[in-house]
């Protein structure tokens, strides 16, 4: 039974392995968002950005709780206010 099973499925071994893969990015991703050391490399490169003047003090704040936001898994949904 084990090889009539083999041959029916086996069709389906590509799919089987585009699945693995996909798991294998997901998870990589996960330990990337969620690393302190990729959330401090952003922070700093935030600080940089904000010293020599690409980005404005708002920008930065807004930045940084989207990294800590990110970081903690914490995702707030938040409409920008009308004026």
């Amino acid at each position: 039974m084990g090889l009539l099973s083999f041959i029916a499925t086996l069709p389906l071994a590509p799919v089987r392995g585009v699945i693995s893969l996909a798991e294998l990015i997901q998870r990589q991703v996960e330990d990337e968002l969620h690393n302190p050391a990729s959330a401090r490399r952003a922070l700093e490169e935030l600080e940089d950005a904000r010293a020599t003047g690409e980005i404005s003090a708002e920008e930065e704040e807004q930045a940084q709780q989207a990294i800590l936001d990110r970081m903690t898994g914490t995702g707030q949904t938040t409409t920008p206010e009308k004026e």
